[in-house]
């Protein structure tokens, strides 16, 4: 059966920055983008010379490549790509980059009870959302089992020593794969970049994970806006104020495809072994880092509703929850999460 693909670049889709409310005077606003791990990057930066525009974009692009170069499961010859073709037990070394990228998304995948899962890889390329192309049908049974074998948050250890950092695999096929966190990291290390570069008053974004530290040119706190899930129309569904917070959603209604008559989401269910097919649409997460926040928001988009709202409550997690209802959206947001929300 012929199969469409609808895998949009996850620029902030998701997460639509209001131009027109966060900026304040264009003259006083400098906005770079560009290009980097499949999606686009953002940064709007409050006081800053339109003198400093090159060099600062020269800056931010190498730094973004180098993290591609390290974290990307499309490039072979990355950091990451040659730990998963390693098939050795023993401990292999990394840069300290990629052991906190690693440290977090055990911890989080730990309190989702596996629900965010980075070794997850193998059933991301089964069902085609990895470097592998999509299949001509519905994976079997047989397959599915065979590349839930290969997964396991057990099976993956960070070492921290006084001389280095570490990850080690006791299962020969694990294949990690970091791009449900790659976004977050990176905004989060172009945050640091900024300040590094004596900029404290920005708004950044890598695909649909955003940071914001300081003021607009305005005066004012940055404003996002939390995108209504759907592909047919680029609609708010709310609006949120950071206040020096990092922000970021999961949705399953932008990066699918059509298999056998079904929309086949790229977010995959480790327990199951198959792409989610629950009411839960869309997962919105505001947390002190972004690398933070793109980890829960996957983890909650796998659970469903009911059990992202328990998890959301027993954490104390600032979580705004959309699912659909028939042709209706309806949303839910935790206490922590109203602190921040703009009242229409």
């Amino acid at each position: 059966m012929m199969r469409i693909q609808i895998n949009l670049p996850l620029v902030v889709l998701a997460m639509f920055l209001l131009a027109g409310c966060d900026q304040g005077s264009p003259s006083q606003t400098l906005v770079l983008e560009g290009k980097t791990m499949g999606t686009v990057w953002r940064v709007s930066m409050a006081g800053v010379e339109a003198g400093r525009k090159i060099a600062l974009r020269q800056a931010i692009q190498k730094q973004l490549d180098a993290d591609d170069a390290e974290l990307s499961t499309w490039k072979p010859d990355s950091t990451l790509s040659r730990f998963n073709q390693n098939q050795r037990r023993e401990p292999q070394p990394v840069s300290a980059n990629m052991a906190d990228i690693v440290t977090e998304a055990l911890r989080i995948g730990h309190k989702t009870s596996g629900a965010m899962n980075i070794t997850v890889g193998p059933l991301v390329n089964l069902w085609g959302f990895g470097p592998d192309r999509q299949p001509a049908r519905t994976p079997s049974e047989a397959q599915i089992a065979a590349a839930k074998a290969l997964t396991g948050l057990q099976h993956l250890r960070v070492l921290q020593g006084v001389d280095g950092q570490w990850l080690q695999k006791d299962l020969p096929g694990l294949y990690v794969d970091l791009s449900t966190l790659g976004e977050g990291f990176a905004t989060d290390h172009l945050a640091r970049l900024l300040e590094q570069q004596g900029i404290s008053n920005y708004l950044v974004s890598v695909g649909g994970a955003v940071l914001s530290r300081g003021n607009n040119a305005s005066g004012q706190p940055w404003r996002v806006a939390i995108q209504k899930p759907t592909d047919r129309e680029n609609a708010v569904q709310a609006r949120v104020e950071l206040h020096g917070h990092g922000i970021s959603t999961a949705g399953s209604y932008r990066n699918y495809y059509e298999l056998d008559g079904k929309r086949i989401s790229h977010i995959i269910d480790p327990a199951t072994g198959r792409p989610i097919e629950h009411r839960l649409v869309s997962a919105t997460v505001i947390a002190t880092t972004a690398l933070e926040a793109d980890g829960w928001d996957t983890g909650l988009m796998v659970l469903g509703s009911e059990k992202a709202k328990a998890l959301a409550l027993k954490e104390h997690l600032a979580v705004y929850l959309i699912s659909k209802q028939g042709d209706q959206f309806v949303s839910w947001m935790s206490p922590q999460f109203a602190a921040f929300l703009i009242k229409q």
